[in-house]
């Protein structure tokens, strides 16, 4: 099939082994590419194993848009089995890496094994090397990727870990391009853990396609029609920092370790406190919405701002100067740390405090005790000692009633937005497949807009159709979703795209069937991996459930357990999985997973 080079890069830390292997024809068509392609390799050959073990294994999976010239493409998914929450784990990053990737003649890289020493991969084009990084290991992200550029070229692509990477922080990421970030589920612990300091590409061959000339002609229309849009140039001032005004006077602007859904201090925090800052942006490769803002943070160094680091950096930890928010998003990009978790973590550990349920003092707002916890976790010693593993690790160790107030799902930190009354996004982040992430299915816009309150089987299906689009056709695509979400760039172009990449469209009917085999195929992972399954797996933190809003419009409020309950009974029986979230044996088969049902046993 055209649109792809139609081969996995397989390389073996352990003995130094190299193949280039065919991906069947079957695959392609069953699983498009990006995040399809990861989770069946995972579910293949990825099975009973320690996150952590020479056993896992990570893959970087593009898809047959990555790398086109076409809006937002620069896009690859990193997967594993994530060593934060056990279960499958992925992210997608924006980077040149991606691009070279698919130049260099591959869709997929696999690494397996473990090295004995720190060391680095080297691929350029047919060429691959494993490295000696112990000159580079114990470096932040930066100043690693400057010395990797200077030593193999300024364009060639990089993905590298830091400091929490290479200690095995369980919510460390992969970082590139100085500010990219993605694996949110522990993707730089497990590159850590196999003594992989970072991966370099550089492809110089043509990404294969069916019509170039049309997806030419296509991508120009595209990048146009973007630049066109009414929220067009808003979106340059502020990119996703608009989304912080909203959030706040909507009641849903994480305060305070999620207690609440207003911050006092937003004016001081929201995009239009960032335009007073701002000095650049940045973004991905072939974007032309760069959604990073640079501002001069409370050090004088360039930092990169977007409203989720904003949001669990700011005002859930009561931090109400955007400078010094600039600082520890900043900190957490050159140690390689997940903003969202990380938010997550020293929200918890100042709640912990504030309840003496820890002897440390970390105070809300306290800046240098955050910068000092920061250094804490990397270097895993003190208050790192009790939360480099995350919130739900950390809530077992202190004790007391923490269980109820460590803000994650399936063990990964909530994202930045607020459910005390909204039970669509707390059906989102349950149902999520990696954990409590925003990327799936970003409902709460909507829900707010519609009828807000309700825990409707309408609320359900919108979830159900946004995590088809949004999980399914474009983490496997592989592009960025914010040109339809954030300028209403149409969804009808991608069908397009495909077809002059592929030589085959996709129909409405073909996305929903690619989306519902992705998210089944993913849920069937974690039932397999997990030793004790069942569906409170999918519950949002007993926070939302018990403790209601104090301030703001919407005091009082707080979720039904009965009716969340009925809710995702509804998204069960849509899914065609069992009351405990397991899929049932027709719908395996139906979606083509037949071999998936020996494994779960005729009931799911």
């Amino acid at each position: 099939m055209k649109g792809y080079a139609g081969k996995i890069l397989r390389v073996n830390l352990s003995d130094g082994r190299m193949s280039k292997e065919e991906i069947p024809e079957e695959m392609m068509r069953k699983f498009l590419g990006g995040r399809g392609f990861a989770a069946k390799i995972l579910w293949d050959e990825v099975s009973g194993v320690d996150p952590l073990s020479e056993g896992n294994k990570i893959v970087f999976s593009t898809g047959p848009l990555t790398g086109l010239p076409i809006p937002s493409s620069g896009k690859m998914v990193i997967a594993s089995k994530s060593p934060l929450t056990g279960g499958y784990g992925d992210g997608n990053i924006g980077s040149m890496a991606a691009v070279h990737l698919r130049r260099a003649g591959y869709d997929v890289l696999i690494v397996e094994g473990k090295s004995e020493r720190p060391c680095y991969i080297a691929i350029q084009d047919e060429k691959v090397e494993i490295l000696d990084a112990r000159d580079i290991w114990g470096k932040m992200s930066f100043e690693a990727q400057d010395s990797l550029e200077a030593k193999h070229g300024k364009n060639v692509g990089v993905l590298v870990i830091g400091p929490g990477g290479e200690n095995i922080v369980r919510f460390a990421t992969v970082m590139s391009q100085r500010g990219r970030a993605g694996g949110r589920p522990g993707m730089g612990a497990v590159m850590g853990s196999k003594n992989l300091k970072a991966i370099v590409v550089r492809g110089t061959g043509e990404i294969p396609v069916f019509d170039v000339e049309r997806l030419r002609e296509m991508g120009k229309e595209g990048y146009g029609e973007i630049k066109g849009k009414e929220n067009y140039d808003f979106w340059i001032r502020q990119g996703t920092m608009q989304v912080f005004e909203w959030a706040n006077e909507n009641n849903c602007l994480p305060t305070s370790n999620f207690r609440e859904g207003t911050f006092r201090f937003s004016k001081r925090l929201d995009g239009y406190a960032l335009e007073r800052l701002k000095v650049g942006r940045k973004g991905c490769p072939l974007c032309n919405m760069q959604c990073g803002n640079i501002i001069k943070d409370a050090e004088n160094m360039n930092a990169e701002l977007d409203y989720e680091n904003v949001g669990m950096l700011g005002s859930n930890i009561g931090m109400d100067d955007l400078r010094k928010v600039g600082v520890l998003n900043r900190m957490a990009d050159e140690y390689g740390l997940d903003t969202i978790s990380l938010g997550s973590c020293l929200g918890f550990l100042m709640e912990a405090s504030e309840k003496k349920l820890i002897e440390a003092r970390i105070e809300w707002g306290d800046f240098d005790a955050c910068q000092k916890a920061i250094e804490d976790i990397v270097k895993r010693r003190g208050l790192g000692e009790i939360i480099f593993e995350g919130v739900r690790k950390a809530s077992e160790r202190v004790g007391g009633d923490s269980q109820d107030w460590a803000m994650h799902v399936k063990g990964l930190e909530i994202s930045a937005y607020d459910c005390h009354a909204c039970p669509g996004m707390a059906l989102s982040y349950g149902t999520s497949p990696i954990g409590a992430h925003h990327k799936d299915a970003w409902v709460i816009s909507w829900e707010v807009s519609t009828d807000r309150f309700s825990y409707s089987k309408e609320k359900v299906e919108k979830i159900i159709e946004l995590q088809r689009l949004r999980g399914g056709l474009f983490e496997s695509m592989t592009t960025c979703r914010l040109p339809w979400i954030e300028v209403d760039f149409g969804l009808h172009w991608y069908p397009k795209y495909l077809e002059a990449a592929r030589g085959v469209g996709i129909s409405q009917e073909e996305i929903s069937e690619l989306g519902d085999r992705i998210y089944t195929l993913i849920r069937s992972y974690w039932v397999r991996e997990s030793r004790s399954w069942s569906r409170k797996m999918d519950y949002p933190p007993s926070r939302w459930f018990e403790e209601p809003l104090n301030q703001g419009d919407l005091k009082g409020y707080k979720l039904d357990r009965a009716r969340y309950d009925g809710m995702l009974s509804r998204y069960y029986e849509i899914r065609g999985w069992d009351e405990d979230g397991a899929p049932q044996k027709e719908t395996l088969e139906g979606l083509g997973l037949g071999d998936v049902v020996s494994v779960l046993g005729e009931n799911g």
